[in-house]
């Protein structure tokens, strides 16, 4: 869904990376690669008003919808009450078409007509707020597809998987005092220096209310994260939490620009990491995932990226990992942070977090380092059920320490 953000005579800013070059570069890979002849093709509908205002208020998407009709003074006035957002006329009937997709998208996988899917489309949603647009995104197609998928279908729990390099701060503030979404994002932070530079976006916000202990954040605090860096996020911080959780549907907040090459990401995970993340989610929810585009600048690993998501949720194998070479000390210490944080929180989850630290010698020495490990041990006594290691991917890597046997 291809819309401008381009505007006639240089009269108003234009965005040069979320740019419809995006799409076609995925789509034509797509088809190259014989994919797109693998996959079923949805009908797309737009998203109806109620849909929306199942996350926006009332007056936002009043606000939008007088956007085609805009002079483009007008447009101009509008855009710049928002933060980096750009409006042009045709992109209120695009951010209906992109919601509307993710929404097609879940009603065929919770229906059995598909087993998964994947939605290409502009513009992005996760930073758009209750009534902001932000980042980019206007209707927030993720959270709109979850609280969708709970009235619609009945899902009771629904797990969002954000590995955009950006947070999808719009994402958690929509379900963060609701404990049927779990949300997880990692996201270049450096100590609140990175955009969106939100405080909120740090390893301690971990939901309100009833909600806390639902709200995952994984801070990146440096550049350069490699495969090894998000296998063992996900490994170590995510699956845990998600299979206790047990989700009925899995979304993912499918953010390209975590890629190798990535202007805004400045990441060095290659695109085949895509697959084995996808893999591993494909395991929750008896298979029912639906990813949707949100970010992705670069035109040559994005494209990259797209074909192994998609690969992998036709059922293709994942490609043998490579350049795993153990992840970083920033990566460990950010997982410990945020596990250090749930071990404070009264958390639903407790049970599971104790293989984080009992299966990688590594996340315990520097737990050990933080903390209090003797503090720790007895909570491990305090919660801890026996540790479930079948559930998890590459488990042979993993090291337990004797002193937790």
């Amino acid at each position: 869904f291809n819309y401008s953000l381009g505007y006639p005579n240089d009269m108003l800013p234009a965005c040069k990376i979320e740019v419809p070059e995006r799409l076609t570069v995925s789509h034509e890979a797509l088809v190259k690669s014989g994919l797109a002849d693998r996959c079923v093709s949805i009908p797309v509908r737009e998203a109806t008003e109620a849909d929306i205002l199942l996350v926006h208020s009332e007056d936002y998407l009043e606000a939008v919808k007088k956007t085609p009709f805009m002079t483009l003074e007008d447009l101009k006035e509008f855009t710049l009450q928002y933060g980096d957002v750009y409006f042009h006329p045709n992109i209120y009937h695009c951010a209906k078409l992109a919601a509307g997709a993710a929404l097609q998208l879940v009603d065929s996988v919770m229906t059995g007509k598909v087993r998964n899917g994947m939605a290409l489309v502009r513009p992005p949603g996760h930073h758009s707020m209750r009534s902001a647009a932000n980042g980019f995104c206007v209707f927030n197609n993720v959270a709109i597809a979850a609280l969708y998928a709970k009235q619609k279908h009945g899902a009771k729990r629904v797990l969002i998987v954000d590995w955009d390099v950006h947070h999808g701060q719009g994402v958690q503030y929509s379900f963060e005092d609701d404990p049927s979404v779990l949300y997880f994002s990692w996201h270049r932070y450096e100590h609140q220096k990175f955009w969106p530079n939100l405080k909120e976006s740090d390893y301690d916000s971990v939901g309100k209310g009833k909600g806390a202990g639902f709200n995952v954040n994984v801070p990146w605090n440096k550049v350069g994260m490699k495969n090894s860096d998000y296998l063992s996020v996900f490994c170590h911080v995510l699956l845990p939490v998600a299979y206790e959780f047990c989700p009925d549907l899995v979304l993912v907040c499918a953010g390209f620009d975590s890629a190798i090459g990535d202007p805004e990401g400045e990441m060095c995970a290659s695109p085949d990491i895509f697959a084995h993340l996808t893999h591993l989610l494909m395991n929750l929810a008896g298979g029912k995932l639906c990813a949707v585009l949100e970010g992705g600048y670069n035109l040559t690993s994005l494209p990259q990226s797209v074909c192994q998501t998609v690969q992998t949720l036709l059922g293709d194998p994942a490609p043998l990992p490579v350049n795993l070479d153990g992840p970083c000390q920033r990566s460990v210490s950010s997982s410990v942070r945020f596990m250090s944080q749930m071990c404070v929180c009264d958390f639903v989850m407790k049970v599971n977090y104790i293989f984080l630290f009992s299966a990688h010698s590594s996340l315990f020495t520097v737990f050990d380092q933080l903390i209090d490990g003797h503090l720790f041990v007895k909570r491990i006594k305090t919660y801890a059920a026996k540790p479930k290691l079948s559930h998890f991917y590459m488990c042979s890597s993993l090291s337990k320490p004797n002193s937790l046997a």
